[in-house]
């Protein structure tokens, strides 16, 4: 019907989806490596990356024929899955340096990765494409103490009700096919400060959608060849559901 609405099953899924990782490495620009000199065994940790994410974000890319975007700079010095304004932003150890040095931390790492990426969707959107955009993540599977009880979380605004429906439906399909515990807005909330979160702010549902995929650590393993298979597994699954979608009218 001519001026209607592009929907997310009328438009090829290979040219809608863009696949991210905020967290995808542990990388010290020489200039701050004396940060960590004291604490060197940090940037191991699941506080300097999302262990895992990276691998799984380019499987997921790869299968999917769909664009990857990443950010390799630790985490440590600048989050960029955080709003400027956001508390941590900065860590304990960046959190000291001189206003010139978090200046160019922001420019060089944190707007460079994000305006390349909003640049992608946009030119998406502008050539009205729907975007799905799945922000891949991992998650250490005890904090503080307590165990975390999922295999993957999924998260997603409630308020949006496209978002809503789509990721409940990819939970069912998810847990039909792995058995694996699928839980929604866990490990943390769908609306809590982040890159999806902004975007959403730009972007009705009509035209974008954030989906972040939250991966328990320990579902990932030692073994390399983890987290192609757990990708892999993702991405049946998602298949599965927009070509149900699609064959429903949805």
């Amino acid at each position: 019907m001519p001026g209607k609405k592009p929907t997310f099953n009328t438009v090829n899924h290979h040219n809608r989806i863009v696949v991210t990782c905020e967290h995808a490495g542990n990388d010290v620009p020489s200039a701050y490596g004396g940060l960590f000199h004291i604490n060197p065994g940090i940037l191991s940790t699941h506080r300097a990356l999302d262990i895992g994410a990276l691998a799984c974000a380019e499987r997921i890319a790869a299968v999917l024929h769909a664009p990857v975007f990443y950010c390799t700079t630790t985490r440590l010095l600048i989050d960029a899955n955080r709003s400027l304004h956001h508390r941590k932003l900065f860590s304990e150890f960046s959190g000291p340096l001189p206003g010139h040095d978090k200046e160019w931390l922001v420019r060089n790492v944190y707007l460079a990765y994000r305006n390349r990426v909003e640049k992608h969707i946009r030119a998406r959107i502008r050539s009205k494409v729907p975007v799905l955009h799945l922000s891949v993540h991992s998650f250490t599977p005890v904090l503080q103490g307590r165990k975390r009880n999922a295999d993957i979380g999924l998260l997603y605004d409630p308020g949006r009700i496209e978002e809503k429906n789509f990721s409940r439906s990819l939970q069912i399909e998810l847990r039909r096919q792995t058995g694996l515990c699928v839980r929604c807005n866990y490990p943390y909330r769908g609306r809590s400060d982040g890159f999806t979160t902004a975007l959403r702010r730009i972007y009705d549902s009509h035209r974008y959608r954030g989906l972040e995929i939250e991966l328990n650590q320990s579902l990932l393993g030692r073994d390399s060849r983890r987290p192609a298979e757990i990708a892999d597994t993702f991405c049946r699954a998602l298949l599965s559901m927009i070509d149900a979608g699609t064959r429903d009218g949805r």
